[in-house]
């Protein structure tokens, strides 16, 4: 094993942390393994941002607006709380205690939410004028608000139900029946969809998802908060059902007129990547068929909802996956920037709509994650990428025309950056394995000015144990990240337990350059308790390209066990490990894996916990069932050879499987039937629920989920 990095007591690498013996310093608790101790967390300054287009930056501190420039070592005080209450004078909205949430319009102009005396109203701020007025307010109880920021209209939805806060007015968008639902997300959240209201740039025309679920067959969640226990149902389409249907309308602000988007037949279809071109008359869908192997990216009318053209289209054999919206070059309507993959990674590609003509701009063995948006004139691209490193995330700027690109960060880590409106500058916000968060000010060719904000060491009082990174190889040549953490009074002439903490599906990377290596608490409060904890990321997790992604397809779960093997036997190498005593322990997708290891490898898995475990793919949604697994009428080999509750008769040794029992993501049924074939294969599992949680354990009560889940290989591992 190639060892890349190590982390020697995350504390001790601090040049300020004091110097102290493991007796000394504390220990985590299950209250700090839950995210119930904000004081674990690095700081992070507040509203730290640029002020409209200019070069001055803006800061929350206490009850003031600090602001700055970035070669200027001294902070002026801007506003203070009390200034803004004097500017609030008969706008009818309540006192401010602390400083709102600012979003600036340009340099002298911002717009904030805040409690007023008829709901929650919008306002805007003038500097120049001193003043505030309200320029509209939302009912309590809206949802899913969306500000125009050309016109300061906010849409909203109440129930299933859009509207449209207007200054004095609240219309009424539309009158669904049950089972109809508008200006929500859509498809269950996948492919890059955070919302259903899409406002033009011009803020006359607002576009919204309409999705009739009437034809989704209902699933009831059980609520026991009554005496006799209540049914909530919800539309949920299990893979290889019927789905719902979803179109796209444009609402015209001024007519009260609306038309919906041609998109065609058949009606189960999924509508990605919406994008109002800027001259504010067309917009583009990406219409992806049911099987998500086929992607058309259409141009419409938005007067009359008529197709105009296809822009383009994309094919894969396993599947497509937009990755977001087209993001068109500043004041040019004829051009866009969009992100696919089509040579093995995501990269950028550049569109011209006149000429049908496209051209790649970024190229390599490496993944697009990030599109960050353009300089002020439109002649350069801001992006971020795994080009460093897959464990990396650094950013870039690219000259479109000459495709000259320029790293704008430095240092290792994980980094996101926020160009000032004249792109002289940028904000770098990043973490690293022994950064907390930093932010730094940087030229445009990534030239370090100042540093605007160092976070303390969290951890510097606590006993952390070695974290090592490092690397294995697949089956294939390709590589595999690991990661083990020791318990802080590690002695090598030991030998302990450990568990591997696995996650193992799309969407997700346990291993990154980041504060604590991506662990989090959890598991160092484990390895605190005397564990090794192990973790690698097998084939198929996120941002390492095609072939390493779209392996697991049509057999979930089957590479990655022999990717997580692969670590088993690594660790098995080590003199300090007991091969005797391994586990395992993850959470929906993880919850899979630790089953099937436990199920397929009993010889090696002693003990394993799994939470809200995914255990027979039949019962999982569509979108991202049928993406990954096609359905089981297409596929019922690859379903069969996956799922576990065909497998409890494999079942040995200790099982405790977790589900919350209003779980709308992996329903409860999954755990369920997988007891009830136990019983019937006179197999033994410990079971525990969760009552009221959805799919997982937050707030207080994930103390108690930790403590359940540790004091469970305490006593069995």
């Amino acid at each position: 094993m190639k060892k890349i990095l190590t982390l020697l007591s995350l504390a001790a690498l601090m040049a300020f942390a004091m110097p102290a013996t493991a007796q000394e310093k504390k220990l985590f608790t299950p209250e700090d393994a839950s995210y119930n101790n904000r004081s674990l967390y690095a700081q992070r300054p507040n509203q730290l941002k640029w002020i409209g287009n200019s070069e001055i930056m803006m800061q929350v501190k206490d009850k003031e607006i600090v602001t700055m420039m970035p070669g200027s070592k001294k902070e002026a005080t801007f506003l203070t709380v009390d200034e803004l209450n004097g500017f609030t004078k008969g706008e009818g909205i309540n006192d401010l205690t602390r400083i709102p949430q600012l979003t600036w319009i340009n340099d002298y102009q911002a717009y904030f939410y805040a409690l007023g005396d008829n709901g929650i109203t919008l306002n805007k701020m003038d500097i120049k004028k001193k003043s505030i007025e309200t320029v509209t307010s939302i009912p309590q109880g809206a949802e899913n608000q969306n500000i125009c920021k050309s016109t300061l209209n906010v849409a909203y939805t109440i129930d299933n139900n859009l509207y449209v806060a207007k200054g004095d007015q609240q219309i009424q968008i539309t009158d669904n029946p049950e089972g109809v639902v508008a200006g929500q997300s859509v498809h269950r959240n996948e492919f890059a969809i955070n919302g259903g209201i899409f406002w033009s740039p011009d803020g006359k025309l607002l576009a919204y998802y309409s999705m009739d679920e009437r034809m989704v067959t209902d699933y009831p969640l059980v609520d026991i908060n009554e005496r006799i226990a209540t049914t909530k149902p919800i539309k949920y389409p299990m893979a290889g059902m019927t789905s719902h249907q979803v179109t796209l309308h444009i609402y015209n602000i001024a007519t009260g007129k609306e038309v919906v988007v041609k998109t065609g037949e058949p009606a189960e279809q999924y509508l990605t990547a919406i994008t109002w071109n800027p001259d504010n008359k067309r917009i583009y869908i990406g219409v992806l068929n049911r099987e998500q192997n086929y992607l058309k990216f259409n141009e419409y009318s938005a007067i009359t909802g008529d197709f105009i053209q296809t822009i383009f289209e994309d094919r894969d054999e396993q599947y497509v996956e937009p990755q977001g919206p087209a993001y068109f070059l500043p004041n040019n309507s004829d051009q866009f920037i969009w992100k696919a993959q089509r040579d093995g990674y995501y990269h950028l590609y550049l569109y011209t709509i006149s000429k049908k003509a496209v051209k790649q701009l970024t190229h390599g063995d490496f993944v697009i994650t990030d599109f960050n948006g353009f300089s002020k004139d439109g002649s350069k691209i801001y992006y971020r990428s795994t080009e460093v490193s897959p464990l990396e995330r650094h950013c870039y700027m690219m000259d479109i025309k000459s495709g000259k690109v320029t790293q704008l960060t430095k240092e290792h880590g994980t980094h996101d950056i926020v160009p000032s409106g004249n792109g002289k500058y940028f904000l770098d916000f990043y973490t690293s394995t022994d950064v907390p968060y930093n932010v730094d000010i940087m030229d445009a060719n990534g030239k370090f000015v100042k540093r605007l904000h160092e976070a303390e060491n969290p951890l510097k009082d606590y006993n952390l144990g070695e974290t090592t990174l490092g690397t294995l190889k697949a089956e294939d040549g390709q590589t595999l990240y690991t990661r083990l953490i020791k318990p802080y009074n590690f002695d090598a002439s030991k030998k302990y337990p450990v568990i591997v903490y696995v996650y193992g599906g799309p969407h997700a990377q346990l291993i990154t350059d980041e504060w604590t290596a991506g662990a989090g608490i959890y598991l160092n409060y484990l390895a605190q308790e005397g564990f090794l904890v192990f973790t690698l990321d097998n084939r198929g997790s996120a941002d390492r390209g095609e072939a390493f992604e779209q392996c697991i397809h049509r057999q979930c779960g089957q590479l990655e066990m022999r990717d997580q093997m692969v670590g088993i036997n690594w660790l098995k190498t080590l003199p300090y490990v007991d091969a005797d005593r391994i586990g395992s322990d993850g959470w929906s997708y993880g919850g899979f894996m630790s089953t099937s290891l436990k199920i397929n490898h009993p010889e090696v898995f002693k003990v394993s916990v799994a939470g809200g475990p995914v255990l027979d793919w039949k019962y999982y949604e569509i979108m991202y069932g049928e993406r990954y697994m096609d359905t089981p009428q297409e596929n019922p080999e690859g379903y069969e050879l996956v799922s576990l509750e065909n497998k409890t008769d494999k079942l040995e040794g200790k099982l405790l499987m977790i589900h919350c029992t209003t779980d709308p993501v992996v329903m409860w049924q999954h755990s369920l039937v997988f007891v009830e074939n136990c019983i019937h294969n006179g197999k033994q599992l410990d079971y525990f629920v969760y009552p009221g949680h959805d799919h997982n354990v937050y707030g207080m009560d994930r103390a108690h989920l930790i403590t359940k889940i540790t004091q469970y290989f305490k006593d069995n591992l």
